[in-house]
């Protein structure tokens, strides 16, 4: 096992999917943490021995790759051959799920239209949508243009309102003084 402080620290299973297993596995049990901290090492550690033997395995048929048949052959060899039935379920369904995968990211090559047409459809959809909001930048242009109009008439009449108002008030003072003048 590593020293404490060293880089190998960094190479375990993620605690929060060692916790997730063990609340699935587990619902009704608690697990100190102590004891999740073992379990951790022991997956680690688990881990680091079928990876080294699984590399001898590979070394020894002379390749280059560890393929999932050379860590079939290392759990035998480390006396776990009685999982292998086990290991070999999950690998076909990990198979199954990646061909899943694959298909799925293969669905826009088999959509029969070629990289040129889907280009092509893009375009056409940013220019309608470049015009449609300029249209939309048009339309608020011009009812902020309409708003200000009306703001400056609104304005303008108020203007117009108090100019008469001092008007009829210079009128009213004017004959108010005329008739005081006419009466004296």
């Amino acid at each position: 096992m590593a020293e404490s402080g060293t880089p190998e620290d960094d190479l375990s299973v993620p605690r929060a999917a060692l916790n997730k297993m063990i609340k699935e596995l587990l619902p009704s049990v608690r697990v100190s943490n102590d004891s999740r901290e073992l379990i951790l090492n022991c997956c680690t550690e688990f881990i680091h021995l079928v990876s080294s033997e699984a590399n001898d395995v590979c070394n020894k048929s002379l390749k280059k790759t560890i393929s999932p048949e050379h860590v079939l052959a290392a759990l035998d060899s480390l006396g776990f051959g009685e999982y292998l039935e086990e290991c070999k379920s999950v690998l076909e369904e990990c198979k199954t799920v990646a061909a899943k995968k694959r298909r799925a990211s293969n669905r826009l090559e088999n959509l029969g239209i070629p990289v040129e047409e889907l280009l092509r459809q893009q375009e056409e959809l940013f220019a309608k949508a470049r015009e449609e909001q300029a249209v939309i930048e048009q339309q608020e242009w011009v009812q902020l243009q309409a708003a200000q109009a009306a703001q400056q008439q609104q304005l303008l009449l108020q203007q117009q309102q108090q100019a008469q108002q001092v008007q009829t008030g210079t009128h009213s003072t004017m004959s108010t003084t005329s008739m005081q003048h006419g009466t004296t």
